[in-house]
């Protein structure tokens, strides 16, 4: 019998991945890639913990905005309707240079600490690339005794929008690297 363990994604991350992949990005099913990971980690995926934000609306939104929103309002819900597919939402803010998330590392932190009591994990997969999550990895890792297993993608590239902090790396147990593969026939939609 296979253990379970909880999938953590950081959604931003993971759309960059793809587009990366993909000349255009492509339909694919965000519950099947997590219980594909867990597979490969001879894991029971039970759950998968989702960390987004919707795009900018502003006080009177465009219609460009409008069709954003709905596209958005559309997909989250179809996650949701997944079982034991949770999606966590921050917020997106418009600054001088872009838009920015607010508040999706901070709640995927929250979901990692809650790892610790809501299931019985012994391993955990994250889908991430953030600095900001080392001090809480070495938390459950050391004082819950929970492995964590990283999924990542970098070109190796110094200072690239793929380069991957060595400090991060160093905060998991096991690190393996996403390639195009991953994206086959059973997770992507015709």
């Amino acid at each position: 019998m296979m253990e379970n363990t909880s999938v953590f994604i950081d959604g931003a991350y993971l759309s960059k991945i793809v587009d990366h992949f993909f000349e255009k990005r492509p339909s694919f099913r965000i519950d099947k890639l997590a219980s594909e990971l867990a597979k490969r980690e001879n894991l029971w995926c039970d759950s998968i913990h989702y960390y987004t934000a919707p795009p900018y609306q502003s006080p009177t939104p465009t219609p460009e905005e409008i069709k954003k929103k709905g596209g958005y309002d559309k997909f989250v819900y179809c996650l949701r309707q997944i079982p034991h597919f949770y999606v966590h939402e921050g917020r997106c803010q418009k600054l001088d240079d872009g838009f920015h998330q607010k508040g999706v590392d901070t709640l995927l932190t929250m979901g990692l600490m809650s790892a610790t009591t809501d299931g019985d994990y012994r391993k955990i997969i994250l889908l991430a690339c953030d600095t900001d999550f080392v001090p809480i990895l070495n938390k459950i890792r050391r004082d819950y005794k929970i492995k964590v297993i990283l999924y990542y993608y970098s070109d190796f590239v110094r200072k690239s929008r793929f380069s991957m902090s060595n400090y991060l790396l160093t905060a998991c147990d096991k690190k393996v690297l996403l390639t195009k593969e991953y994206f086959h026939d059973g997770i992507l939609v015709k």
